[in-house]
């Protein structure tokens, strides 16, 4: 089994403009509510979720849009749940953090480190119905501090469970950096549930996919659970609207917002020391200067970008794989806006 670069970077495209159509779509106000999207987590997810069988299981966290896309599921139906219509993928009732497709043996949760008792649920009726088959869990760095995703990966290991845990580490617990509020290093809290563990760049999905592909190897052998650490950058951080990024990328816009509520609370006569607002200030000032300086503007550390790279060589392909892409993902939201809207 070889990987191919241009399949993977296909998907991957796919994956992007369909996300960026997401986010359109709830910039015009026709999605409501926070947003969550895996733009920069497209080589792990495609790296891992195009080498799963259709006996396998998927347990997704509130970023499940792209696995469910490269899954197979129709994604007419994955629009229209996000437009809450009542002929989307869940009847319009789960929104973009509660996608299922029981076909798929897909399931998501907003819930932080659900993923990983689902997870363990799907790999323990594997291990009875579908001998051979396996259960993948994705989930972030900020899960790593939930009991349940512990337990679960506990109990995977005690009784070997065909399970495949993925991290994608983009550093960041929402708004606060993970380092801050994780004691360790995830290397031996793993390895302390006898759970065997792998580092891969997750900005790279030639070497997720070769990484994924030793580890389901082993999985489906019977050799036990593993865990898929993969480092990646979240390019609109947390959700979409992220504050900060907003303000650094269009500061004539964002910062009046910010800047005239803070010097007035900064002159207001009652109130905080002048001490205790100069420390908020500096507070304000710090996080803005640390998101200018922030990984999220390094074209680097895109991964669609990073594969696009290495097809260059043959321009007239890539056009034409791009353009193809472009055309099946627009039908695709004309289709979706189309029909029943209750």
């Amino acid at each position: 089994m070889t990987t191919d670069l241009w399949s993977l970077y296909a998907l991957m495209q796919k994956c992007r403009l369909f996300e960026e159509a997401i986010t359109q779509l709830w910039e015009d106000g026709l999605i409501s509510g926070e947003m969550h999207l895996g733009t920069g987590e497209e080589a792990i997810i495609v790296g891992v979720v195009s080498q799963l069988r259709p006996s396998d299981a998927m347990a997704l966290d509130h970023r499940g849009t792209a696995a469910l896309l490269v899954r197979g599921v129709d994604p007419i139906s994955i629009l229209r749940e996000l437009l809450g219509r009542a002929n989307g993928l869940c009847s319009g009732k789960g929104g973009h953090m509660h996608l299922f497709s029981k076909d798929h043996l897909a399931a998501s949760s907003g819930i932080v480190g659900a993923a990983g008792p689902t997870a363990a649920g799907f790999a323990l009726a594997a291990q009875h119905l579908r001998p051979g088959a396996i259960a993948v869990a994705f989930f972030g760095d900020g899960a790593m501090n939930q009991g349940m995703l512990m337990e679960a990966m506990n109990l995977a290991s005690v009784w070997n469970l065909p399970v495949l845990f993925v991290c994608k580490d983009d550093e960041w617990a929402i708004t606060t950096k993970s380092s801050q509020v994780t004691g360790g290093n995830l290397y031996e809290r793993v390895q302390g549930l006898g759970v065997s563990y792998v580092k891969v760049d997750g900005r790279d999905v030639q070497k997720v996919w070769e990484a994924a592909r030793q580890a389901i190897e082993q999985i489906r052998s019977g050799k036990g659970t593993t865990f898929l650490h993969a480092r990646c950058v979240h390019l609109e951080g947390h959700f979409l609207g992220f504050q900060l990024l907003r303000a650094t990328r269009n500061p004539l816009r964002e910062m009046p917002g910010i800047s005239i509520p803070l010097l007035r609370s900064f002159l207001h006569p009652g109130g905080a020391s002048l001490r205790e607002r100069l420390a908020g200030l500096r507070v304000v000032t710090s996080s803005i200067l640390t998101t200018l300086r922030d990984p999220r503007r390094d074209p680097a550390n895109d991964p669609v970008k990073r594969a696009r790279e290495t097809l260059t060589s043959d321009p007239a392909r890539l056009i034409e794989l791009e353009r193809t892409i472009e055309q099946e993902v627009a039908e695709t939201v004309s289709s979706a806006l189309k029909g029943d809207t209750a």
